[in-house]
């Protein structure tokens, strides 16, 4: 295998920072998720309902109400990611997820927006889902922007799955 040049080196760094802070979505640690964020974080994601969502509230809601078990049974993959390079100090990345979870071992409230586990119950979805296994799958891109030498995520867009099923709701 060739060694990295420059810019394969900061793919990987783009690659890792994501990772990281998609472990502390699932794991709910919001000191280490507002490392990795700007303030000003833009977002589309199934939950905003095709809303443009702006700065940390909307994601704060959700690490402030969930309760994460520390022996929870998750795992997320980034699948086939693509870094594009834009510029020194900007990069976009694009990326299937996949979080594997088992019901009835996260234990989450509804809603879970940016974490994308949760406890699944029957009351949410009429089915009875405890313990059984689950796969939420999304698509999602990253935008890094690095300020004064410290990279942050300034605007994510999310399709597919909500990060939790949810009921029909009528319109």
């Amino acid at each position: 295998m060739a060694p990295l040049d420059a810019s394969g080196s900061r793919k990987l760094e783009v690659i890792k920072m994501t990772e990281q802070l998609i472990v502390a979505i699932t794991s709910g640690d919001y000191e280490t998720y507002r490392k990795f964020v700007d303030p000003q974080l833009t977002s589309f994601e199934p939950e905003a309902r095709g809303n443009l969502i702006e700065g940390m509230d909307f994601h704060k809601f959700y690490f402030d109400n969930a309760k994460v078990k520390k022996n929870k049974v998750t795992n997320t993959s980034i699948l086939n990611p693509r870094v594009y390079l834009l510029g020194d100090d900007a990069a976009c990345i694009a990326y299937v997820r996949l979080t594997q979870c088992i019901d009835g071992q996260n234990d989450l409230k509804d809603g879970d927006s940016e974490t994308g586990t949760s406890e699944v119950s029957s009351t949410l979805t009429g089915l009875p889902w405890d313990g059984l296994a689950y796969t939420v799958h999304s698509e999602e891109t990253r935008v890094w922007h690095r300020k004064e030498g410290k990279w942050q995520n300034v605007h994510l867009h999310r399709s597919g799955d909500p990060a939790i099923p949810t009921k029909a709701t009528s319109n």
